[in-house]
């Protein structure tokens, strides 16, 4: 087992005293994938960047050794370093959009790396760039790459970066969470694109994630961080079948939780009939209408009380437009009932009486939260639009009740602003904001996916835990496979507007119908 690189006990501190990695030990194997995997503030993108000294400013090693090729990495000079970046040892980060540098077309990008290295004129730098297009699956885009970033998808920027990242070909590959942006079938095509590159050149593969779905799939070895240490360490078999250490049980299991189901016979509390949401195409001087984006074609589907139904698919699949259209946030065609009332002939009054009943809870909290508003302010504004007249008695006895449902304590939070807290807390804010109407419905946008995976285990056990107390009715939208199995009882899969399929979850998981709905599982799988 050939060791290309050795991490050996290293610690990090900021301001060389608040110590953010402490003693870590991590062996890559020549050809093979090494994951470290761990929650936010683990450790595990400091130790990873720490390789090439490409560490946030006021972060020191305080000790340790990197050995590339019998060479310690931390002793070289800033000239001998940079001759390895990008060269010997490459990295590719998690936001393609913030990672290339938007005023320099593709072709500029891939060219400079190439240049930087090695002596090509540039017509040899050219044409390396138009295979390197042509390898990470860009073919289209190699025969015009004098484009620019905000002119390619996610996952094309994803493909951009991959074509920089192995256009020296590099002996170590660093992917510092390179699909979380992504949507999950884009997240396969990059991790089959990683796998089939890492095959042909021969090149070992550092993963950092905290999705264990996706080191599942590609990793050879894991390693398991927590507050800065390597808690656990072994073969991709050995963490999933029999992991020893009590934080490295909590993440397998949770890619196992499922959701009990419910009595399908409830009444229904929304029905959804023949939904169409079409945005007009407009031109010419005049604006006029020549054709429209069909965003959301004849969905028709039911929610009972105390159900939840997610909706999964990727992105452009008129997950959005179906919300949108629920909270009568833009205009559609159809018949959208809720507690035996047409939203669409209702008068603006009655809207508004209505939206007590369904409440939203969007995807970051940090942006959905304002934050020149503190907890009282944020979580008391939907109680003095629908009842102006509440006491300030009532409003702390609700905001005292609403917190403790949420599990924060009412003193040590309703002063604070949201900068002040965690993300899960933060989230659980936006819920205790969502609930305090009492509604009965929740759409829920994405409510984890910027969360850590323990976070957002915890966020779906108090989702569920209300559900079952208040008798709520949810509509989930996600992406995430592992996160609809652990929340839905319905799954509805959308894509370009259609329903591809609807059953219950169960049914879903254990034989799909779609071969687009088999894809998206194969993600959890």
């Amino acid at each position: 087992m050939e060791k290309v690189i050795s991490i050996n006990n290293l610690s990090i501190a900021f301001n060389k005293f608040t110590e953010v990695v402490k003693n870590v030990n991590i062996d890559v194997v020549k050809g093979k994938t090494t994951a470290i995997v761990g929650e936010s503030g683990s450790g595990k993108t400091l130790s990873a960047l720490s390789i090439l000294k490409l560490l946030p400013n006021g972060a020191n090693i305080k000790t340790g050794e990197i050995k590339y090729n019998n060479k310690n990495l931390l002793n070289l000079s800033q000239k001998e370093i940079q001759n390895i970046r990008g060269n010997k040892i490459s990295t590719i980060f998690q936001e393609p959009m913030t990672s290339l540098n938007p005023l320099h077309t593709i072709n500029k990008q891939i060219e400079e790396i190439i240049t930087t290295h090695n002596s090509l004129s540039k017509k040899e730098a050219k044409n390396r760039t138009i295979k390197l297009l042509n390898e990470v699956g860009l073919s289209d885009i190699s025969s015009r790459p004098k484009i620019y970033p905000y002119e390619l998808s996610g996952g094309q920027r994803q493909r951009v970066m991959i074509a920089m990242s192995i256009a020296n070909e590099p002996d170590v590959l660093i992917a510092d969470e390179p699909t979380t942006a992504l949507d999950v079938t884009i997240q396969l095509q990059i991790l089959e694109l990683l796998q089939n590159i890492q095959k042909k050149m021969g090149m070992s593969l550092i993963f950092i994630s905290h999705d264990l779905s996706v080191v599942k799939k590609l990793s050879d070895y894991i390693y398991v961080m927590k507050n800065g240490k390597v808690i656990e360490f072994g073969t991709k078999e050995k963490i999933f079948n029999n992991p020893e250490n009590k934080y490295t049980k909590e993440l397998v299991s949770t890619q196992n939780n499922i959701k009990d189901n419910i009595n399908q016979k409830n009444k229904s509390i929304i029905n959804i009939k023949n939904l169409n949401v079409w945005y007009p195409i407009k031109k010419g001087l005049l604006k006029r209408t020549i054709d429209y984006v069909k965003a959301i074609k004849n969905v028709s589907f039911n929610l009972g009380i105390g159900e939840t139904i997610g909706v999964v698919g990727e992105s452009g699949s008129g997950k959005t437009s179906l919300i949108l259209a629920i909270l009568k946030l833009i205009k559609s065609k159809g018949e959208i009932i809720i507690n035996n009332k047409n939203l669409n002939d209702l008068n603006k009054r009655e809207v508004l009486e209505l939206r007590k009943d369904i409440q939203v809870v969007f995807q970051d909290p940090f942006s959905s939260l304002s934050p020149r508003m503190n907890i009282e302010d944020i979580l008391s504004e939907g109680l003095m639009v629908h009842y102006p007249n509440i006491s300030l008695v009532e409003k702390k006895i609700k905001l005292k009740n609403i917190l403790e449902k949420v599990g924060l304590e009412y003193e040590s939070t309703i002063e604070k602003y949201p900068h002040e807290f965690s993300g899960g807390q933060r989230q659980r804010i936006a819920i205790a904001r969502a609930l305090i109407l009492e509604p009965k419905i929740l759409i829920l946008d994405e409510p984890t996916s910027a969360l850590d995976v323990t976070i957002q285990n915890q966020i779906i056990s108090l989702l569920n835990k209300l559900q079952k107390e208040l008798s709520l009715s949810y509509i989930f939208i996600s992406h995430d496979m592992r996160v609809i199995r652990a929340i839905a009882n319905k799954i509805i899969v959308l894509k370009e507007g259609l329903i591809v399929e609807e059953n219950l979850s169960k049914d879903i998981f254990n034989s799909p119908k779609s071969e687009y709905t088999k894809k998206l599982i194969s993600s959890v799988i």
